[in-house]
């Protein structure tokens, strides 16, 4: 069968699509990027906020359509949605056939040919994360899930009670499949988790990401590795000396912390204070100058003041992050803050958003100008929709979740090639002088590229 798969929300979502995508075609089915053509569609959900449930529902109601245009026969529906909300899925969404929680995408070869309609048990078994899968990100990137779950019960998010505890993959089972990608031409392993820094807390004892990254450092190749989502509370001066260490890390630090404030912080039920978290970012720019940092946060969080406010707000300016993402904060079902007192109002939220982000884009903007006459080494993912420029990522982006460097090389006509005839191929290293920066992309021109010396 001619199976479409759309897969939403995070990179923890894009290695569980990938799975089932190896799956279907191990078993004989034939996939398609073109949803019109498919005759089965799979749609792997987000549920974490409202706006990523939103966007889940809607495209569930889209491929519905193609439904009753007779293209497509059967829609699946898995991921966090399905694991959160079936009963509200089969009684409002009769257009779904079949709805597969977080623990069934090793049962949707059974959910295509029929032999299941229904799957949403909460198992602790991770085992089919070690499938072979079939990747949909970039050339030569692939994200690496190294565990499950979340045992931090912060007090906004939801993620425990739909995806289950924190369970950790074995070490061995996660250089084996780093390998296994290396083998496919990956040039770039991004590491992914819920809380990485937590790794092997549960199946070693004691956190193991440091010995994890050295592991990783060891093996052969040409390629560079990224982590994701550290939370603060589990790093320590070891792991920030792996940083430091490692060749093949990519000096990129990204970790969430969600606000400054100790009040707003206990009330989130986040383990440590605004001083730690301080120290964290200054220990990292004191050992790694060349880091870039990256955090998360979230404004409008119930019983947040002015004041409140105002002290994240000096910290976004005291700390100058490379990379900030916000959030306003979203009411869902099932977490301590649901029935908090002191919800923020809609309008203040959207007002703290967007004083956060005007004074992130200023800083963001002067730190991409201090690369402007500098050469990066980029990893050449696409060339734009114009025809014009080349496009890719350095150590200084992390894919989906930030900007790119666009670029030229001399004598192309790219808009007219085809891949095999480019100066520059789509999932190589490049060197690139940056010429022009803005608030997140920057533009420059290629100065060296492995190609053209071998």
């Amino acid at each position: 069968m001619k199976i479409g798969l759309i897969s939403l929300g995070c990179a923890k979502n894009t290695v569980d699509s990938e799975i089932m995508l190896g799956l279907l075609a191990q078993a004989g089915h034939e996939m398609t990027n073109d949803i019109h053509a498919a005759q089965v569609l799979i749609i792997n959900t987000c549920g974490f906020i409202d706006s990523a449930k939103s966007e889940a529902i809607d495209t569930i109601i889209e491929c519905g359509k193609l439904k009753e245009e007779g293209t497509c026969k059967k829609l699946i529906v898995t991921g966090c949605l399905a694991q959160r909300y079936p009963s509200e899925i089969k009684q409002q969404l009769p257009e779904v056939d079949v709805i597969l929680g977080i623990n069934g995408y090793d049962k949707i070869v059974d959910a295509v040919e029929g032999r299941l309609d229904y799957f949403n048990d909460m198992t602790l078994d991770i085992s089919y994360i070690d499938c072979d899968r079939i990747l949909i990100t970039p050339k030569n990137v692939a994200y690496v899930k190294i565990s499950e779950g979340c045992d931090n019960r912060c007090a906004y998010c939801a993620i425990p009670n739909i995806r289950g505890p924190f369970r950790s993959r074995p070490i061995e089972n996660i250089l084996s499949e780093i390998k296994r990608l290396l083998l496919q031409g990956i040039k770039e392993i991004v590491i992914v988790a819920q809380d990485t820094s937590r790794y092997g807390k549960d199946i070693y004892g004691q956190p193991c990401l440091a010995k994890l990254m050295y592991e990783i450092d060891n093996i052969p190749g040409d390629f560079y590795f990224r982590i994701m989502y550290l939370y603060p509370d589990e790093v320590a001066d070891g792991l920030i000396e792996a940083f430091a260490s490692c060749k093949k890390v990519m000096h990129y630090v990204d970790l969430p912390i969600q606000h400054i404030s100790d009040k707003v912080l206990l009330a989130m039920n986040r383990r440590g204070d605004s001083e730690s978290i301080y120290k964290i970012f200054r220990d990292f720019k004191r050992k790694i100058p060349d880091c870039i940092m990256r955090t998360s946060l979230i404004v409008g969080f119930p019983g947040e003041t002015q004041e409140d406010f105002q002290k994240l707000k000096d910290f976004v300016s005291s700390i100058e992050f490379d990379r900030l993402g916000v959030f306003e904060y979203s009411k869902e079902e099932g977490t301590k803050a649901y029935s908090m007192k002191s919800q923020v109002p809609a309008r203040v939220k959207k007002q703290r958003y967007n004083e956060i982000m005007e004074i992130q884009q200023a800083v963001s903007k002067k730190k991409n100008a201090e690369f402007i006459g500098k050469v990066v080494r980029v990893l050449v993912e696409g060339v734009s929709e114009d025809g014009i420029f080349y496009y890719g990522r350095s150590y200084m982006q992390a894919p989906e979740v930030d900007g790119y460097i666009y670029f030229i090389a001399e004598n192309q006509a790219i808009d007219m090639m085809n891949e095999d005839e480019m100066p520059v191929k789509i999932g190589e290293y490049v060197d690139v002088e940056i010429l022009i920066s803005e608030e997140y992309d920057m533009t420059g021109k290629i100065v060296y590229t492995r190609e053209m010396t071998d």
